[in-house]
């Protein structure tokens, strides 16, 4: 008869509906913080973010009325936004939907870090934080992405 498909499947559920054996307690491991590695060279982010880092780090060392040589680039990376705000959307702002091609670069001064972000023809530009200097107290994450 056909009883042999219909018996296996009922196994397999059974089975899989059984209870696991609780995990053993264990001492909750420590959590570290770990150091921002710094990006100091193009040669880090290559030659095609060259221009963007170095606008941002113009505007920024403008903003905070500081030497450009006091300013660390931490990361820069090529992204695909999610749509037209860039990862950075304002209230009461409306934005293409459609995916966008740009980069994210993040700069520190002092223990405070700056989110840049540009795409779409629109050069790079401070995601400003609540802050009044726009910065934040960690980097960012990365939100807005595809």
């Amino acid at each position: 008869m056909r009883w042999t498909p219909l018996v296996g499947a009922v196994i397999l559920v059974a089975a899989a509906c059984g209870t696991a054996e609780p995990p053993a307690a264990s001492e909750p491991e420590p959590t570290t913080t770990s150091e921002v590695q710094p990006v100091t060279t193009e040669a880090s982010y290559g030659p095609e973010l060259a221009a963007v880092v170095a606008q941002a780090r113009t505007d920024l060392a403008d903003r905070l009325e500081v030497e450009e040589s006091a300013i660390v680039v931490v990361s820069a990376e090529a992204v695909t936004w999610a749509d037209g705000s860039l990862g950075c959307p304002q209230p009461g702002m409306m934005y293409t939907q459609a995916l966008v091609e740009g980069a994210r670069v993040v700069l520190q001064v002092g223990g405070r870090f700056y989110d840049y972000h540009a795409g779409g023809g629109v050069g790079p530009f401070l995601c400003e934080s609540e802050a009044d200097d726009g910065g934040h107290d960690e980097v960012p994450p990365l939100e807005g992405t595809a």
